[in-house]
């Protein structure tokens, strides 16, 4: 490895550089630490002023910790522009970073970070970027040995554990009052509530990451959560495990999480619970050579929230990805990360364009269902039908064993396959999604498919379907402008335990 790993990535075991790379890099970084004027001061006073060195290619250290591992300074990003960030130095791995207005400062001198009773990080052109509180000149600014960056003076005025960005660490609070621990590229966040903690993601592109995906409530199984007593916190434990505790609770859990190396860890060594860019929460353990994967909060890639794209389908154990729409061979199998369909939007209210609807069976949705709105029906058709109807409506899964049907109320992503034949997927496509290609499929036909052209021949071939439910795996038909009034109503059952719990004969 002879570059920075990138921030949205941490290196776990299997990424692990060769030897004579990692020597590389550390002699590299340490001749850059001695050549900077900056690099040995272990605290910043009043009228402290930097800007970004030209000859530097990747990290201009500031500020370091007593103990060397951690350093404050400007982390090179895209050759042009920089972050100031905190990094762990013998992996070089960013665990802290401001949160600058965008766009990100420039690698020039018109950035300059300065200190004067508050850390500000400036632009000659922009102003203040970014900056910390505080406004008493006697203040000084400390890296301590955990990572955290501090203003103080007798008592701490601000710190950087108050604002984690994608990365908790080893003995960091978090509390439900904290700001979101948000992954790169801002589409998902973890955040606390009364007594759980939860992941969310953005999947309408509004920019706010507002659904629920995975929860974990705590089990209460050394303490109880109390009513009134104060927020929980989550904490990254030396022990080996990411508790959950209350105020007033004392050092007792209430919730235990445990890593592979829970009270097992030899020697050194530092934990981090990081939320990744692909949804998932994942902690690693630095064993003095590498970062060593300890905990997923979602072991299996198919129960993460978009793992195959936009209309895709994720079976377990690769995973492997496909697509929803089977007869399309150019994508039928294909690696993780790829798209379908674009990845839409909004919803069809006020739509003119229409939709398609594309039906396959054999698909569930691929993260917990309590958290997912459904109605009870006594049939498939009622249960397409009620989404149908539905401008906010994007799809449906239906048990035809429990009469539960899921109505999912935000753009299709990527969708669970199972071997179950009973569970029946109905997904809309905006017809402007699909483009001249889909168009183009449409007028080849597959023996695989029957395409709808007109009222009479869409119900006859419905009904066809229908008949030879288990035998076939989809239908396309063309469904032009259908729009509906408003949201469907939630008629589920007061508590989720008894769902799908018993089978309809």
């Amino acid at each position: 490895m002879d570059k920075l790993a990138p921030i949205n990535s941490p290196p776990t075991r299997s990424h692990s550089p060769p030897a004579h790379h990692l020597l590389f890099v550390l002699f590299i970084t340490i001749a850059t630490l001695f050549a900077s004027p900056a690099a040995g001061q272990t605290e910043i006073r009043s009228g402290f002023q930097a800007t970004p060195d030209q000859s530097i290619s990747s990290f201009q250290p500031i500020l370091k910790d007593p103990t060397g591992n951690f350093s404050l300074g400007f982390l090179r990003v895209n050759s042009s522009q920089l972050a100031l960030s905190v990094l762990h130095l013998p992996s070089l791995q960013p665990i802290w970073q401001a949160n600058p207005t965008p766009p990100s400062p420039s690698w020039s001198d018109r950035t300059r970070l300065s200190f004067s009773g508050r850390l500000v990080l400036s632009d000659s052109r922009r102003g203040v970027i970014w900056s910390t509180t505080g406004t008493d000149p006697t203040d000084t600014v400390v890296l301590l040995n955990n990572s955290n960056l501090q203003v103080k003076r007798k008592v701490v005025v601000w710190q950087s554990f108050d604002f984690p960005g994608n990365t908790l660490v080893e003995g960091q609070n978090f509390s439900s009052g904290a700001a979101a621990l948000v992954a790169a590229g801002g589409r998902y966040a973890m955040r606390l509530g009364d007594d759980f903690m939860a992941m969310y993601a953005d999947f309408d592109g509004g920019g706010v990451p507002d659904r629920i995906y995975w929860k974990h409530k705590a089990l209460e199984a050394r303490a109880d959560v109390v009513p009134g007593r104060g927020p929980i916190r989550l904490r990254v434990e030396p022990e080996g495990f990411l508790g959950m505790y209350q105020n007033g609770s004392g050092t007792t859990p209430v919730d235990v999480q445990s890593f592979n190396s829970f009270r097992r860890r030899v020697g050194g060594g530092f934990y981090i619970v990081r939320i990744e860019p692909d949804g998932n929460l994942k902690g690693y353990n630095w064993d003095g050579a590498s970062w060593v994967l300890e905990y997923q909060a979602v072991p299996d890639g198919c129960g993460l929230p978009d793992p195959c794209g936009s209309y895709g389908l994720c079976r377990p154990g690769g995973p492997t990805c496909s697509c929803l729409d089977e007869t399309d061979e150019t994508r039928s199998s294909r690696p993780t990360g790829g798209q379908c369909l674009p990845a839409p939007k909004g919803n069809f209210c006020g739509q003119r364009d229409g939709f398609r609807v594309l039906r396959r069976v054999g698909v569930d949705l691929p993260f917990n269902k309590e958290l997912i709105g459904y109605v009870m029906t006594p049939s498939l058709e009622e249960c397409e039908g009620s989404c149908e109807r539905n401008c906010t409506c994007w799809g449906a899964v239906y048990n035809n064993a429990s009469g539960f049907c899921y109505l999912v109320d935000y753009p299709i992503q990527t969708m669970l396959g199972v071997t179950d034949q009973s569970k029946f997927g109905y997904f809309k496509i905006r017809n402007d999604e699909a483009g001249s290609k889909a168009r183009k499929k449409k007028k080849t036909g597959s023996g695989a498919r029957v395409l709808v052209l007109g009222g009479a021949v869409g119900f006859v071939g419905f009904r066809a379907w229908k008949k030879n439910l288990r035998g076939r795996n989809r239908i396309l038909e063309e469904d032009e402008g259908v729009s509906a009034p408003g949201p469907y109503k939630d008629l589920g059952s007061d508590s989720f335990r008894s769902v799908e719990m018993g089978e309809r004969r």
